[in-house]
């Protein structure tokens, strides 16, 4: 065992930990949710991101001893790399603005450090405070932590959505003439092929790309080096160029100064644009997940059109029942993704004067975001979207039942007609084609190529069937004439 000290007394630790004594207060005081800051190993290296170049900094200015700028930072590698992760047991939920967690990397830091020089941990000659602190608060590494690992972690959900936009353009290829009846408010409408249905779904990933990438970018000014409330006191003449140009250095990344340290502070709105992104791709899962939901129900009583891979039975009970258990899984997520934005939301809003406290369960739920995501997606792409097979024949003969094809007769002649021909054909079962045939409106062949589903789901097509068809019609009157 080890004592140390801090402004509220003494206490032992083991001496095989790293951590220290402000540590174990916090493991004491906050045995919430075992959900540890180690396991955010982005955001811990993040940290020791800054310290390492808030060192380098300090000793370009000749506050840091070269023997102490050099333990300090073979120290902060061995975090970044991952070396320690068990020496961050703190529970994520915290109070303190997250102190505890900056204290928690600076005495792993420190302690870490003086064991390189003397061969044993304590904080003489490095001490958490004094040196790894130095030119920083916690009210400035924080916030500026949680943007640079987000910043990171986001860009594997980027190339996640890249993957399936980029499917989803092979499958709206392949099927760009399967045609299926549409629907609008869960009523027969006009036709619409799947490869429009797809073009639809690529569309809507791509723009959660581009929204993500423009998010993205505001991640990248840092409140450092704000210190306590924006003053940048601690923080010499210098200090903070010096820190950003050694930042870039560290991590390949070109951050820099937010244009108000104290707006950086005080404001955490970055977050609940951060958030909405990441709600806005799961509901656009969302919406995919139930359309599909929706297609492949059945297989009986239900809209038919698709089958889902049958990835495990759906009943304890009824043999041969297969639920729709990916899309119900990404549908889930979502629900999540979602009551975490409504968390974030709370959270940035109820910051307080010179700062906002509660950035541990911000990152808690944007990381739970950002993990359910890039871990589901992949899943659902695999399982469900990719795998789906569509009943080409019952999509075709719903798609040349649909009433709504009186649309063609509304557009080529009135209304009216076009409501009663509807409705002739609903009383009598018969499709619109049949009536208007029946009618004398077309002749059958003029009505199989007017009224094909997949003529009617491309307007180029359909308006080039018509001029055909009133060309044909001229012709007819000059021969008889």
């Amino acid at each position: 065992m080890r004592l140390e000290q801090d402004s509220l007394g003494s206490m032992e630790l083991p001496d095989d930990v790293y951590y220290g004594i402000q540590t174990k207060r916090a493991i004491d005081n906050f045995s919430i949710s075992r959900d540890q800051v180690g396991r955010y190993t982005s955001f811990i290296s993040a940290i020791a991101a800054i310290k390492k170049a808030a060192a380098l900094a300090n000793a370009e200015l000749g506050r840091l001893s070269p023997p102490v700028c050099d333990a300090i930072v073979r120290a902060a590698d061995e975090v970044i790399a991952g070396l320690h992760v068990d020496q961050f047991p703190i529970d994520i939920f915290q109070g303190g603005g997250g102190t505890p967690t900056n204290m928690n990397v600076n005495e792993v830091i420190a302690n870490r450090a003086t064991e390189l020089l003397i061969g044993q941990k304590g904080y003489a000659p490095v001490h958490p405070n004094t040196h790894v602190n130095m030119g920083q608060s916690t009210n400035d590494v924080i916030p500026a932590a949680m943007k640079m690992a987000v910043y990171k972690d986001i860009e594997s959900l980027i190339q996640v959505l890249r993957t399936t936009a980029s499917d989803l353009r092979v499958k709206e290829i392949e099927h760009a003439s399967t045609i299926k009846i549409g629907r609008t408010c869960l009523q027969d409408a006009l036709p619409v092929t799947f490869g429009q249905v797809f073009s639809g779904y690529r569309a809507l990933i791509e723009r959660q790309i581009a929204e993500i990438e423009e998010v993205r970018l505001h991640l990248l000014a840092l409140p450092l080096p704000g210190t306590a409330v924006g003053t940048c006191f601690g923080a010499r003449p210098g200090f903070s160029d010096a820190l950003y140009r050694h930042l870039e250095v560290v991590t390949g990344i070109p951050y820099r100064k937010t244009d108000n340290l104290f707006d950086g502070l005080q404001n955490a709105d970055s977050w609940m644009r951060v958030s909405a992104v990441l709600k806005c791709v799961a509901s656009a899962y969302n919406k995919i997940a139930a359309d599909l939901r929706l297609m492949g129900s059945g297989p009986r009583a239900g809209f038919n059109e698709i089958v889902l891979p049958a990835v495990q039975p759906g009943s304890s009970i009824m043999p041969g029942k297969i639920n729709p258990v990916i899309p119900e899984m990404m549908m889930q997520v979502a629900f999540r993704v979602f009551g975490n934005d409504a968390t974030v939301s709370i959270a940035a809003d109820r910051g307080e004067l010179e700062l906002n406290v509660w950035e541990g369960v911000i990152l808690h739920a944007v990381d739970e975001s950002i993990r359910l995501l890039v871990n589901s997606i992949p899943l659902f792409n695999q399982r469900c979207l990719f795998g789906l097979q569509i009943n080409i024949e019952k999509c075709r003969n719903d798609a040349r039942a649909s009433l709504a094809l009186s649309t063609v007769i509304a557009t080529l002649q009135d209304y009216p007609s076009a409501c009663a021909i509807a409705h002739e054909a609903w009383k009598t079962e018969r499709t619109i084609e049949q009536v208007v045939v029946a009618n004398g409106l077309m002749t059958a062949e003029a009505a199989q190529r007017m009224l094909d589903p997949l003529v009617l789901s491309d307007i180029e097509a359909f308006d080039r069937t018509v001029e055909s068809a009133t060309a044909d019609l001229q012709q007819s009157k000059r021969d008889v004439d």
